[in-house]
């Protein structure tokens, strides 16, 4: 029987040669085990382009392992091996295991299903912290406790100062501010964007090309598509992204991250967020290669400061609220809502434009930056009263960057507010004027942004009015959102009953719009 010493368990998402897994390892004692297996990518449902990125990237490592002759276990999809506990349980019986090693998972419903296995079968398993982050274990649940209202921009000056990041000697910001976010919303003139560096891509190579073959004939029927596959999977290529990204598009970042354009998937983002929690980037070197970008006066300081936050401040800050509340994430539904997500978040089949191109772009690429996702499919979801498990399992299948911890408190919190305020201090509610002010969505579009009733009325804005109508006792508690309330009183009863008509009609077939 084979005999191992350490048994050390890396998942998709710990894809990284500097973990706690390496310490004290032994190429003679120990091994690897990695698996695809079918429940990860049916229940929850991962599209055809995330589960492409994350067994590719998966196989990519293990071959990296080898060559540095270290053993692996690998079980490939093509095993049909339904479950981790199934693949596990195999493992065992062909061996004679001392203990197992793996790195907290970044997903809480993974963490108690390997843990309640081990339980089970009377097995030891060292759980290791995740050091991939900049904030240590316990940091942040010392730190939230401090505060009554513990809001992401206090977390991120905490971040800002103990790290001595984007800081004069003095201690205090560079730039006089911590936050440059009000020079970071700018849409684009009529004509658009200026001409845009695409961005670096990469063309599936041998080991990419088996697993887009595998997915389908083993998966046929996940979601999205793959014939346009071209994310970075492998440690080279993330830092080739990031550094693309550094010399072309930071430059404009700061000033329009915010902005969308019709056709522009990519626009000024860094595409390196599925990079980073895969574990193939380190947030600290993204940081300090951001830092020096903007000491080398390559890069303005409202686009080095406005990306730093996304890391140190949104990043660090999401992934600490995910484990404090890990128990009530997925059970929490504030606004009772009770609609069924509907079926063009699947298709793309919508006549609303912003949600067509929205759409359409993550069944094509698995991606959208995060005003797409906040203040698109996020807040068309969430004025239509969608279910926020349905909404959730939507963006945790379709976006190739998904992980539990990122993605839930992103959905059920900031987007949803079905946690009652956890995430965010109120509802991100807009009509389609936003929308229209942010992109040229809405120039070719079978509605008006600015019409609430009648039948060019825009979706959006129709129930964004109805959402104020609705929750008149929750917005009048915020003092960003109690005018709606007054707002909506001031308009003729006519004009509220041909709103609330409206509405009626949208929810009643909603596929028609």
């Amino acid at each position: 029987m084979n005999k191992i010493r350490n048994l050390c368990i890396i998942l998709g998402d710990q894809l990284t040669h500097d973990s706690l897994i390496w310490d004290n390892f032994d190429l003679n004692k120990d091994k690897i085990w990695m698996a695809e297996v079918v429940s990860e990518s049916i229940n929850p449902l991962s599209s055809k382009q995330r589960t492409t990125v994350f067994f590719s990237a998966m196989r990519h490592f293990a071959e990296e392992l080898r060559r540095k002759k270290i053993k692996v276990i690998y079980t490939e999809i093509n095993e049909h091996i339904s479950t981790f506990e199934e693949a596990l349980k195999k493992t065992i019986d062909n061996s004679s295991i001392g203990c197992f090693r793996c790195v907290i998972p970044g997903d809480y419903r993974v963490y108690t299903l390997l843990s309640d296995f081990f339980k089970e079968n009377t097995k030891n398993i060292e759980w290791l912290e995740d050091t991939h982050f900049i904030s240590k274990e316990n940091e942040f649940n010392e730190w939230i406790k401090k505060y009554k209202k513990p809001r992401m921009e206090y977390w991120y000056r905490y971040i800002r100062k103990s790290r001595k990041v984007l800081l004069e000697d003095d201690g205090k910001p560079v730039g006089g501010k911590w936050n440059f976010d009000h020079s970071n919303r700018k849409s684009f003139s009529k004509t658009g964007p200026e001409e845009i560096q695409k961005p670096i891509r990469f063309k599936p190579d041998k080991i990419t090309k088996k697993v887009i073959l595998d997915i389908e004939l083993h998966l046929p029927n996940l979601p999205g598509k793959v014939s346009k596959f071209d994310w970075a999977v492998t440690r080279t290529q993330a830092l080739k992204v990031l550094d693309d990204f550094i010399k072309f598009r930071l430059i404009r970042y700061g000033d329009y991250q915010d902005a969308m354009w019709s056709k522009e998937p990519w626009l000024y983002h860094s595409l390196i967020s599925s990079c980073l929690n895969l574990k193939l980037l380190n947030p600290n070197e993204v940081i300090k290669k951001i830092e020096h970008a903007y000491y080398d006066d390559k890069v303005p300081l409202n686009a080095a400061e406005g990306f730093i936050r996304q890391i140190i401040g949104w990043r660090e800050y999401i992934h600490g609220l995910y484990w404090y509340y890990s128990k009530i994430w997925t059970s929490t539904n504030s606004l009772n809502a009770e609609r069924v997500l509907p079926n063009f978040y699947w298709t793309g089949k919508t006549k609303m434009r912003c949600l067509n191109e929205s759409i359409n772009q993550v069944v094509e690429y698995g991606y959208g930056h995060h005003i797409q996702r906040l203040m698109v499919t996020g807040l068309f979801s969430l004025l239509y009263g969608v279910k926020p498990s349905e909404i959730h399992a939507w963006y945790l299948s379709m976006f190739v960057d998904a992980i539990a911890w990122v993605e839930t408190p992103n959905t059920i919190g900031m987007s949803q507010y079905a946690d009652g305020g956890i995430v965010g201090s109120k509802p991100y509610i807009a009509s389609g004027g936003y929308i229209n002010r942010m992109s040229n969505y809405c120039k070719n579009c079978n509605y008006q942004a600015t019409e609430a009733s009648g039948e060019n009325a825009c979706p959006f804005t129709t129930l964004y009015w109805y959402f104020v109508y609705k929750n008149k006792d929750l917005l009048k508690k915020n003092p960003r959102l109690s005018m709606q309330i007054k707002n909506w009183d001031n308009k003729e009863k006519q004009v509220q009953k041909d709103i609330i008509k409206r509405s009626k009609k949208i929810f009643d077939n909603i596929e028609l719009f």
